[in-house]
This record gives structure tokens, C-alpha cells and sequence, in this order.
């Protein structure tokens, strides 16, 4: 796959798959009314939503550049992506789209988003376990299984892994 077709592919990806399940859901639930709420609980929130959004666009970058790839399975990457923010946690665009979720929730304090951000985050976690994580050790075998004994899938490292390159 040429870079001009990974990068397109992964912007079409980003907006048929995040862009509806952290943007179109969210508006129709709530239709981005915010609800009264204090000034600290909108700022955690929009700092969710901005932190969210700048994670989800480089680990789209990522796959795109360093992949040679776009994150939808019908187009996957030529290489294992391990860099960036990669190398803290292996499922970083996934957090990113909770935090975009959660986000909102707080910035237009509406209870719904919190109920809601469950789902998605059940589904991802389902199709890691079963079909992501099973597929990257299919194609990409000890350099996978290197980088998933060494990086948590949920929760950050504190410092970067700077294991080989796959």
C-alpha cells in the first residue's frame, strides 16, 4: 500500500469509525446540550476531549506512516506499529476514543455518555481479546509476543519500551 493510500485510508477510517462512535452517537444521545455543571468538572472534561482527540489522530499517523497500513482490518499495516504512544500501551487509539467519550460526558455533564462510553469500551475489549490480539500473533509472531509481554494493553507504562523494531 502507497502512503497517499494508507493516509487516506485512515483518515476515511477515522471518520467512519471514531467519528461516529465518539462523535455522531454522542450528539444523538445528547444533542451536545450541556447541563448545568461546575467550571472544574468542564475543564477536566474538555481536557479529556482535547488530550483524546490529539492521541487519536497520531496513533492514526502512526499506522499510516509507520504501519504502511490504516487501523480497519479489511486494510491493515504492513509492519507492527510500536512507536509513539505505542510504546506506553498497545491499545492507545481505543483509550483515546474512551477519553473523547468520558470527554463529554463531563464537559456537557451528561450522565448518558458515561453509560454509553461502556459499550464501545466492552466492544473493543471483546475484539482485541478475540480477534486483534489472535491476528497480530498470527502475522507478526515473536516480535508481537515480545511487545505484548513487554506493553500493557489497558493501563500505561510509565516509560516507554524501547524494544526492537518488528
Amino acid at each position: 500500500m502507497t502512503r497517499a493510500k494508507a493516509i487516506a485510508g485512515s483518515v476515511a477510517f477515522l471518520i467512519a469509525a471514531p467519528g461516529v462512535v465518539a462523535g455522531l452517537i454522542p450528539w444523538w444521545l445528547t444533542g451536545w446540550e450541556m447541563a448545568p455543571a461546575w467550571l472544574v468538572v468542564r475543564l477536566v472534561g474538555a481536557v479529556l476531549i482535547i488530550a483524546g482527540l490529539a492521541f487519536l489522530l497520531h496513533t492514526f499517523a502512526r499506522f499510516a506512516l509507520e504501519g504502511g497500513g490504516t487501523p480497519a482490518p479489511v486494510a491493515p499495516t504492513q509492519r507492527l506499529v510500536v512507536g509513539g504512544a505505542y510504546r506506553y500501551v498497545r491499545n492507545p487509539m481505543y483509550l483515546a476514543v474512551e477519553a473523547i467519550i468520558l470527554g463529554q460526558a463531563l464537559f456537557l455533564w451528561q450522565p448518558v455518555l458515561f453509560v454509553y462510553a461502556a459499550i464501545p469500551f466492552a466492544a473493543v475489549v471483546a475484539f482485541v481479546r478475540f480477534y486483534e490480539e489472535p491476528t497480530l500473533l498470527e502475522t507478526y509472531g515473536a516480535s508481537y509476543e515480545a511487545y505484548r509481554a513487554a506493553v500493557p494493553a489497558w493501563i500505561p507504562r510509565l516509560t516507554p519500551w524501547n524494544g526492537a523494531r518488528a
